[in-house]
């Protein structure tokens, strides 16, 4: 067996009893959270496999809305999360469902802040780990744990070329990659998974190429180091 990290053994620092149904849970509201771009005002937070039993019992659902707050799984607000959120103009709802063949404690999520929209599925796959599965209907897969670029963008030849040259440019690593695309040259996500922290610089100038349609930063580690 590999483990990622020493986490993986001795386990995450946290609030809750499960590291899947509140490390991991936490983590999966918080990758949510910056693939939207910021605090949700809806959210629509569906649960499946044992998530979909437990949910409540566990803490998932206070687990989830405090990273969609932009809390770390040790936060002692996690507990008051529900109550936080709805504080703050967020506007919850719950639900589960049934996904065949799917990871037993998988979420998805469907959120809305003013004029941005994202749905999202992860799952939490044990030691506070998070897996996500799919984004806005393409299917890609990512770990979040470690800086990744989601770009949404035509598919057209030397897209990805181009993307790779910027970030080579900086001197940055890509350590894995995944694209998923709606049709042949129709729009497509392609997903960057780095060894280095990702400047703003380099965003920009992402962004700057004329077929991208919009370019995300999922970092995890800089977010859960905030107070």
């Amino acid at each position: 067996m590999r483990f990622k990290d020493v986490f993986s053994i001795m386990g995450p620092s946290m609030i809750g009893p499960s590291s899947s149904h509140t490390a991991g849970a936490a983590r999966l509201g918080l990758t949510a959270r910056q693939a939207l771009g910021g605090q949700p005002d809806e959210a629509d937070i569906i649960f499946s496999g044992s998530f979909a039993e437990t949910y409540m019992g566990h803490g998932t659902d206070l687990a989830v809305t405090a990273g969609l707050l932009g809390c770390a799984p040790d936060d002692e607000r996690i507990r008051d999360s529900i109550a936080l959120a709805e504080a703050a103009g967020m506007e919850l709802r719950f639900g589960t469902e049934l996904r065949p063949g799917g990871h037993p404690n998988t979420v998805r999520f469907e959120l809305r802040k003013g004029e941005q929209a994202l749905t999202m599925v992860g799952c939490s796959i044990g030691g506070g780990n998070v897996e996500i599965v799919g984004v806005d209907g393409f299917d890609v897969k990512f770990g979040a744990d470690c800086p990744t670029l989601l770009v949404n963008h035509q598919d057209m030849a030397g897209t990805v070329a181009a993307m790779a040259l910027i970030v080579g440019r900086a001197n940055l690593n890509i350590r894995a990659m995944d694209v998923d695309r709606q049709s042949r040259s129709g729009r497509a996500l392609t997903v960057m998974e780095m060894d280095q922290a990702v400047s703003a610089e380099v965003r920009r100038e992402l962004q700057a190429l004329p077929q991208v349609e919009r370019v995300r930063l999922i970092h995890l580690n800089e977010e859960e180091g905030q107070e």
